[in-house]
């Protein structure tokens, strides 16, 4: 099937070009907002990773399906690599209507409102599963999702991000083990304290560097999911990636309000229904995605440890009482908990 995609050298050539907007040309009033008055649309979707990736294929083939249940009317394209910017820099745009879609990580949105930290705790889910079940489920996070309209934010759905697990240059079954070491970390104060508790040394840096930390010692490693894990060959620098299984944390697919308010309601429900399709193929292609890079991982000379999960789950704990600071947070946290299977 017919799939829009642009790379990293694609986007250049066509923002180069001004093609920004509408697929037949566009103007000033079509941009604007949704209704195409007749005319082809096609809305720009901002992802920092590559088109392999299995939310980029998710939102692919939902491409495909609202290009052929709206008769070529509307279409995504998809601008991966990151090639529109940082995800902080695409947050900014979609509130300014530059951009019309975005995946955003979960830990992004605590800067908005800090009750979003609750979906983003340590153990916070007991399956990937589980935590799509209950992230789109507005009943449980609807008034959470909600709070970004004051931000010129809408958010549609939540998208598996991966388990992530620890990875160094030895085994790590037990916290004791990480002790004094230095992991890369998702920089947020949580994400720091985290791994504090979980007994090293929590240390935020880009992504990009994170090889050349390890390999020049200024890191002993990192944690993220099997895909980054391989992708970013990772397993030439730390060989041991331990389950350690202590964060799932959710991607955002958020739109700007003035596309997604300026569509019908007839397409706007559609849309929905596409998007928990989505949700659904990417979990089960996520899964698939894993194995594949595992088999790779291990080919390229890595070893996966099994980790003492109890005990690193039991020494991150307190980070929950910390941070259930609101009784909006403790609802969403008694809901979650409640829908464990």
């Amino acid at each position: 099937m017919h799939k829009r995609f642009v790379g990293a050298i694609g986007a250049t050539a066509v923002l180069a070009l001004g093609l920004v907007g509408c697929a037949s040309g566009g103007d000033a009033d079509a941009d604007a907002g949704a209704d195409t008055g007749g005319k082809a649309r096609v809305f720009r979707v901002a992802f920092n990773q590559n088109e392999s990736h299995p939310q980029a294929q998710a939102i692919l083939e939902l491409s495909d399906k609202l290009e052929e249940a709206t008769d070529g009317q509307y279409s995504l394209e998809l601008y991966a690599d990151g090639t529109l910017g940082a995800q902080e820099a695409t947050i900014e745009q979609v509130q300014s209507g530059t951009i019309d879609f975005a995946f955003v990580a979960g830990s992004l949105l605590e800067s908005f409102n800090p009750d979003f930290s609750v979906v983003n705790l340590p153990y916070m889910y007991e399956s990937p599963e589980h935590q799509m079940e209950v992230l789109n489920d507005r009943d449980v996070v609807g008034d959470l999702y909600d709070s970004l309209d004051a931000d010129n934010l809408t958010l549609l759905a939540a998208f598996h991000g991966g388990v992530r697990n620890v990875y160094t240059d030895k085994p790590i079954k037990t916290p004791a083990d990480l002790a004094s070491s230095k992991v890369r970390v998702i920089g947020s104060e949580t994400n720091v304290r985290m791994m504090e508790l979980m007994g090293g040394i929590g240390t935020p840096m880009a992504q990009d560097e994170v090889y050349t930390a390890i390999q020049s010692g200024v890191l002993d490693g990192a944690e993220n999911n099997e895909l980054i894990y391989s992708s970013l060959a990772h397993d030439e620098t730390a060989p041991f990636y331990s389950y350690t299984q202590h964060l799932m944390m959710p991607d955002y697919f958020v739109a700007s309000p003035t596309v997604w308010d300026g569509l019908d309601e007839e397409t706007r429900g559609l849309f929905e229904d596409l998007l928990d399709e989505a949700v659904d193929d990417e979990l089960e292609a996520f899964d698939a995605a894993v194995k594949a890079a595992v088999a790779d991982a291990e080919d390229a000379g890595a070893t996966f440890v099994k980790a003492d999960v109890d005990a690193f789950r039991k020494a991150v704990l307190p980070l929950h009482e910390e941070l259930i600071t609101t009784p909006a947070s403790q609802e969403i946290y008694d809901a979650i908990d409640a829908a464990r299977g």
